[in-house]
């Protein structure tokens, strides 16, 4: 079972393949423990990790109904820079994906997209798009298996 440690280790290109196999899963809620994916597969990806947590970015958290979240940023883990949160297709392939949309909510983070797909039980893998394009950008969010819900099903279930 993959773990969320491994995935500093992993090539962007294996990252992408991963996010490309994995179906959408379920909309979290709650707290997802973040890790900015950057430079991996190299000898600079944990610490580039650990610096950005330190930082600038511990994570997200989503809203009990499934239809927004708040980034956790800074060293005090600080709610900021909301997103809507809902099932939608991937820019990657067209298959469905949870997406994190900051256009209608964020004025710092407006022209910003993310994407997650369940990898695992409670691991999610986001990709970043930046006007449209896929940044090199990547991140990973790790749930306790109690803060998922039901909503993205019902969400995949009206769409068929």
């Amino acid at each position: 079972m993959l773990q969320a440690r491994q995935l500093p280790s992993m090539r962007g290109s294996e990252l992408k393949a991963l996010f490309a196999k994995a179906d959408a899963g379920t909309i979290p809620v709650g707290k997802g423990n973040g890790q900015a994916l950057i430079a991996t597969g190299t000898v600079v990806a944990r610490p580039l990790l650990a610096f950005v947590r330190l930082v600038a970015w511990r994570g997200k958290e989503f809203d009990e109904q499934g239809g927004r979240l708040r980034n956790l940023v800074g060293p005090f883990a600080l709610r900021a820079i909301t997103a809507d949160v809902y099932i939608g297709d991937s820019r990657l392939d067209g298959r469905p994906c949870i997406v994190l949309d900051y256009s209608k909510t964020s004025r710092v983070a407006g022209w910003v997209r993310d994407e997650i797909r369940e990898v695992e039980p409670g691991l999610y893998v986001g990709l970043v798009y930046v006007r449209s394009r896929q940044a090199p950008l990547r991140f990973s969010l790790e749930f306790a298996a109690d803060s998922r819900t039901e909503y993205s099903e019902r969400m995949l279930s009206s769409r068929r």
